[in-house]
């Protein structure tokens, strides 16, 4: 689902720009896809579907309803949840720094299953479940090469020792990393992690039936990528999927790759210029709230609309512009060679596939300049404005959060 230029081009104009817009109809589709491939023909409970909300945690009252899962990765988004009133069984608290107070709020909350990243994050779960006398379930987290999750050393020694009489450990949770394009990687490990289930379950006489495993599926966003069929990886790796629902009960952690498409950010044409032989176009926003994963300073070309008075400019490669933002530092480049030709102020270019990381992940409290508004539309549909301008001056300076003014 693509939303329509004409519909774009009337955000732009009734909000102003920069803008992200996030479609409904889109994310709320691609989630039921997903959720339709990996449990089709399958019986019983099926394969759970968990959005991880680092990626855009503003999607998350348009989710609710479709994934059966939230991963919930600090006590900041613990907080969002509380705020949109997710169920608490939804919540998979994850996370490699909490300490008592933030696990405590999680358990108070009935949050569904906490992740322990460490020994001492086990310990100090166990000890908020003591605390609280509230019975609490936690699976382990297996390292996978980085910072997070925990040795198969520690894991056993938490095994052998026994659990704590509230503490339920019900299985394990595996993530190594995002954008991982081919296949091979998830289905040796899949592999591997079937193997240490079952000596798990044997040496230690558990049943760890629960398994949170985030594959890490690509998504395409640079001209050169394959668009044909951005759903291919989750088809392709569908099998392996239920094979591993066949020993284990079987989440399946994606952010990004459920965000992705849903999200445009529009940025308007703000000046035009030529030197030293090259065109030079300066738009409203930047790299302050745009992020792509390998965006490589410009030099890759994400997909790009142009817009003029609502509707798209017919393309013209006859002449390539640098497309710049509003940022005073040379790295402000979002596209290096962007083959526009007829390129005016007032037009509007539109960033695709921008729903996952850009609207959080970007810098931007850099150079004070303002946070875009957020809405959420659909094509033929109401928009609804869901955060409005937010002027980062008012951060840097202290003034938002203390009312100091200067003498």
């Amino acid at each position: 689902m693509i939303m329509q230029d004409k519909r774009l081009g009337e955000l732009a104009a009734k909000y102003g720009t920069p803008l992200y817009v996030f479609d409904k109809d889109e994310v709320k589709g691609r989630a039921e896809e997903i959720r339709r491939i990996m449990n089709e023909n399958l019986t019983g409970d099926g394969i759970n579907l968990c959005y991880s909300i680092k990626a855009n945690p503003f999607l998350i009252p348009l989710l609710v309803d479709t994934v059966d899962r939230f991963e919930v990765c600090s006590p900041g988004e613990l907080s969002i949840c509380m705020h949109y009133e997710v169920p608490p069984e939804m919540i998979i608290y994850s996370g490699v720094h909490k300490e008592i107070s933030d696990i405590t709020e999680a358990v108070r909350y009935g949050a569904g299953v906490l992740t322990a990243e460490s020994r001492r994050h086990y310990d100090l779960i166990c000890s908020v479940a003591d605390e609280l006398k509230t019975d609490v379930k936690v699976i382990l987290r297996l390292a996978s090469g980085s910072q997070f999750g925990m040795s198969r050393e520690d894991i056993e020694a938490i095994l052998k020792e026994g659990a704590d009489p509230r503490v339920e450990i019900t299985g394990l949770h595996y993530f190594v990393g995002t954008q991982r394009m081919k296949l091979k990687h998830q289905r040796d490990e899949l592999g591997k992690l079937k193997e240490i289930f079952a000596e798990l379950r044997e040496r230690y006489g558990l049943p760890l039936k629960a398994f949170e495993y985030g594959p890490g599926l690509g998504f395409p966003y640079f001209e050169g990528d394959d668009f044909s069929d951005t759903l291919r990886p989750v088809k392709e790796l569908a099998e392996d999927l239920k094979e591993v629902s066949g020993w284990s009960v079987l989440t399946v952690e994606m952010g990004r790759f459920i965000a992705s498409s849903c999200g445009y950010y529009l940025t308007k044409v703000v000046d035009i210029k030529k030197s030293e032989g090259r065109n030079w176009c300066i738009v409203d926003g930047g790299i302050n709230h745009v992020n792509y994963l390998g965006q490589m300073m410009g030099l890759k070309i994400p997909l790009i609309r142009h817009l003029r008075d609502t509707q798209e400019v017919a393309a013209d490669k006859g002449e390539a512009w640098a497309i710049c933002g509003s940022l005073c530092t040379t790295n402000d480049v979002l596209v290096r060679e962007y083959a526009a030709g007829d390129l005016k102020i007032g037009d509007t270019l539109v960033l695709c596939n921008i729903g996952a990381y850009a609207v959080t992940e970007a810098m931007n409290l850099f150079l004070s300049r303002d946070m875009p508004r957020i809405i959420v539309a659909q094509d033929g549909g109401e928009d609804r404005l869901i955060r409005d301008i937010t002027e980062t001056w008012k951060l840097n300076s202290g003034t938002l959060q203390t009312g100091i003014q200067e003498e």
